[in-house]
Parts: C-alpha cells; structure tokens; sequence
C-alpha cells in the first residue's frame, strides 16, 4: 500500500522554490450561516424567504468584481435591483437621476446599490476600489441579513428555536421591547406571542419580526394582537416573506384611529415584492405622529419617474392642512450607513 499523501501538491514538494498556485477563496462564513438557517427557516413552510438569494447574489457579484469580469457583475447588479424592486435598467437612472424616489421602502439598501453601482460603472483608479467594493458587500449583506439579530440574542442563539423563544416569551419584555427576531416561527407559535402580547401590551414600545418566517397569513393571525398595543411605536417585519397583498390589509387597518395608536414606522423591506408604499399608508402614520413631521415619498409601482412631481403634489393637495410629506429617510440612511 502506498504512503498517505501529505498536504501539498508533487510538483510543489518537487520544486519549492515555485511560485505558488492561483489563491483558492475562502468561503464565506456568513453565506455558509445562512445557508444552515434556512433550513431551519424552511421547515416553518414552503420556500425561503427572499433574503437566501439576494445575500447569495451579492457574494456572487464580489467574487465576479474580483476575478476582474465587471461587465457580469454589472448584469448581475441589474438582476439584483430589479429582484429588490429598482426597475429602473437605465444606469444614468440608476446613478444620478430620481435616486431619492427609489424604493424607500428600504433606503439603505437603496443607497447601498446605489453606490455599489458607481463602483462598477464607473471604477475609480485611485485608492483601493476593490476594498471599497468589498466594504460595501459586507455592509449590504450585513443590512439583508439576520445575524445582526442573532448577535443581539447572544447565547440564545446557539439553543433551538422553540427553547429560545421560550426564554424570549418569559417575564416582562426588557426594555418594553418584543424581540424575535432571527427566530424561525411557525403558526403554532404565534398563538403563544398573540397570548404574551395581550398579557403585557401595556408595556411594549416596539415588537421586531424581522427575519422570522413570517407570510401573509401568519402576519394577518397577529394582526389582531398587534393593532390594540397602545404603546406600540415600532413594528419591524423586515426580512420575511410578506407581498404586496398584505399591503391592503395593513392600510384598511390604519384607517381607523383606534388601531396601531401610536404607531410612527411599520418596517416592510427585504420582503418578496413590497418595494413602494401607498400614499394612504404614510398618511395614516403622518396622523398618528404630526409632531415627527417627515415620512418618505415613494412612487407606486409602475409610476414613471417623470411623475415624481406630480407625486409630490398629489401628496400637498391630499394633506392641505399640513406640510407636503418630504423624503428624508434616504438622507438619514447615507448617515446610519457611514458610522458602520
């Protein structure tokens, strides 16, 4: 029998003063994490949500940038923004005109394309592009991802959903906060947060879903529980698998004054396909927070960007008794996404 082979190739032990082998990729342990979490995820129903293959799209397009085939990056990068709702192929569109009106749904990730667009497009030939490029896929994988929560969950994440979201579930909410996020949950397990909302609604300021699962249906089971927190200010169901549909039903159920009182942001994006909200929707979140003063204008989809005015005044002649609702997140995002 022959000897076991050591590590190293024959020609490398034969000559070592060769020149090494082309670099083999690390793989990257985050898409690896998730890969793991969405079979926990997919056992809460059918399909994944829509985050699995986005995060995978952006790892794709940075081992594309780096093996220097930007031309395929670039049709990946469209792809990217069509599947995150960015219709616009036009690339002056994309880079320079009518940004601020582009899925506000999610302006970070907005913003984030954004730039990852200038860097494919239009490389500069100072200073490290490829680390700038690297920077930003890590920053929008980390933006469309749930290890953020996971991280926040700390030792819990290393238990079994049902064990962590009975710890979750158990005492006062601390920091009068709901956070399950991150934790698969199935239609069995809603009717245990239903019953823990309605036992301590009076203390819950915020309840975060993001990344668990959620469908139409699961977010309609809540939805009941949900609307009478009278404290409630922060709804996050980001990262699920909600669509448009549900939209309805969540704008009919801010019609009326008496649900979600005091409810200033319901987080809609990285969903299958919410990428703009309806006018009556941030007008009913305008109401319930006047002293705010700022929600984004969006256009509907499949509204043209020569609309964007007339948008803005529609939104003027629909509120005259208040200023016009004025698009700020954008803004705000480019500032939350230069401090990580």
């Amino acid at each position: 029998m022959g000897t076991r082979q050591t590590k190293g190739s024959l020609a490398e032990r034969a000559s070592p003063g060769a020149a090494p082998g082309p670099r083999r990729e690390r793989p990257d342990f985050w898409a690896s994490l998730l890969l793991r979490a969405g079979d926990k995820a997919g056992r809460a129903g059918a399909g994944l949500p829509p985050y699995h293959r986005r995060v995978g799209m952006v790892q794709e397009l940075l081992r594309m940038v780096r093996q220097g085939r930007r031309e395929e990056a670039g049709t990946l990068l469209q792809h990217l923004r069509q599947d995150l709702g960015m219709e616009s192929t036009s690339l002056d569109d994309v880079l320079y005109r009518y940004a601020s009106f582009r899925n506000l749904v999610d302006p970070i990730t907005h913003d984030l394309i954004i730039s990852l667009a200038r860097y494919i497009h239009c490389p500069k030939p100072e200073g490290d592009a490829l680390g700038a490029m690297e920077k930003l896929c890590r920053q929008l994988t980390y933006h469309l991802s749930p290890h953020s929560q996971w991280r926040r969950h700390r030792g819990l994440v290393k238990r079994k959903p049902q064990a962590c979201l009975k710890a979750l579930l158990a005492g006062n909410p601390p920091d009068n906060m709901v956070d399950l996020s991150g934790i698969p949950l199935t239609s069995r397990d809603l009717e245990r947060v239903t019953s823990y909302l309605q036992r301590c609604g009076e203390q819950v300021d915020s309840v975060e879903l993001g990344f668990t699962g959620l469908t139409d249906d699961m977010v309609l089971q809540l939805l009941p529980a949900l609307s009478t927190l009278p404290r409630l200010t922060t709804l996050a169901l980001n990262g699920n698998r909600l669509t448009r549909a549900l939209l309805r039903d969540l704008t009919d159920t801010l019609k009326d004054p008496s649900k979600f009182p005091n409810v200033t942001w319901i987080d809609l994006g990285n969903n299958v396909d919410i990428f703009s909200l309806p006018q009556p929707f941030l007008l009913s979140l305008r109401k319930r927070s006047p002293k705010q003063g700022h929600l984004p204008t969006i256009l509907e989809l499949g509204e043209g960007p020569g609309t964007g005015e007339e948008a803005r005044e529609d939104t003027s002649q629909q509120d005259p008794g208040e200023s016009p609702v004025t698009p700020t997140r954008d803004h705000e995002s480019r500032e939350i996404i230069s401090q990580t």
